[in-house]
């Protein structure tokens, strides 16, 4: 190793090869093996020694060593054990100083509920399998986090991403929307990887902030994104005339709400979203009432 504390192609080959370690699809291991990338990942990111940082998927740990790097205390999730347990031991070797800022917690992030620790950012290579559930996910879990910085496939970027109108906007577009905004903050090209995947990936930079203000909890308005866009190429009043209890109450919701009954879900922002569950849930409250 050079003088720099990161990981390299060889590094990352030789630690995988002395832990037996083969990158299996069915976990979405896919290990970073360019120094440049995480430095770029972090810089991005804004971190800083006064961040507090939780990381996903840490892997053989290129990104856990560059975000130590600046000072920052991590907390990193991994589902793998064998990862897990070499990680403090890979950051003693290569950063000693910081192996105290560092706690490694073997387990699944999509069953993380509570952590002894507030991060305010999140930043991670996603297994590109569980990417929209482990991000929402957290977001849901940990109202502390003020900046997200995630690398996903890119096409997952794409959607996460795209705004109303667009051809990828979808529902983890507009769920994501609830939480923060999206934006793109750069393409990653397969060759920074081992083994190589078949897709390029994206950056994906996530500002978070108060949900829109609506009498319905986050649920309510979930259930209805996810109404509206199950029939995505029906009009609203056709595609929640069911959720509603019939096409009169659904358009008559929609009126409401100040949306057109003949548009489709994909040009609502989630604002629209959060209004139309208000206005749905005026409409069966009276319904019951009647």
């Amino acid at each position: 190793m050079t003088g720099s504390p990161l990981l390299g192609a060889r590094e990352i080959r030789e630690l995988a090869e002395q832990l037996g370690i083969r990158p299996t699809k069915k976990l979405g291991q896919n290990f970073v093996i360019d120094p440049n990338t995480v430095q770029r990942i972090v810089r991005l990111a804004g971190i800083t020694s006064a961040s507090k940082v939780l990381e996903v998927g840490p892997g053989l740990g290129s990104l856990t060593l560059a975000l130590l790097e600046p000072g920052a205390t991590v907390v990193a999730v991994e589902i793998d054990k064998v990862l897990a347990d070499q990680l403090p031991l890979t950051v003693q070797a290569h950063l000693p100083e910081s192996a105290g800022s560092l706690t490694v917690i073997h387990g699944d992030a999509l069953t993380l509920r509570e952590l002894d620790f507030e991060p305010d950012a999140l930043v991670a290579n996603l297994p590109y399998n569980v990417s929209v559930p482990v991000l929402l996910h957290l977001l849901r879990t940990l109202p502390s986090l003020r900046s997200i910085l995630v690398m996903v496939q890119k096409e997952v970027a794409d959607r996460l991403v795209a705004g109303p109108g667009s051809r990828t906007y979808g529902v983890p577009s507009v769920k994501l929307r609830w939480f923060g905004d999206p934006q793109a903050a750069g393409n990653v090209g397969p060759k920074v990887f081992w083994p190589e995947p078949n897709v390029d990936s994206g950056l994906v930079r996530i500002t978070c902030h108060e949900p829109p203000k609506c009498n319905s909890s986050r649920a309510e308005v979930f259930a209805v994104i996810d109404a509206a866009f199950a029939q995505r190429r029906k009009s609203l009043r056709a595609a929640l005339s069911q959720f509603a209890g019939s096409p009169a109450l659904s358009e008559s919701a929609l009126v409401a709400a100040g949306i057109d009954p003949g548009a489709r879900g994909e040009a609502l922002g989630v604002a629209d979203f959060a209004r139309l569950a208000d206005a749905l849930g005026q409409s069966a409250q009276s319904a019951r009432n009647a």
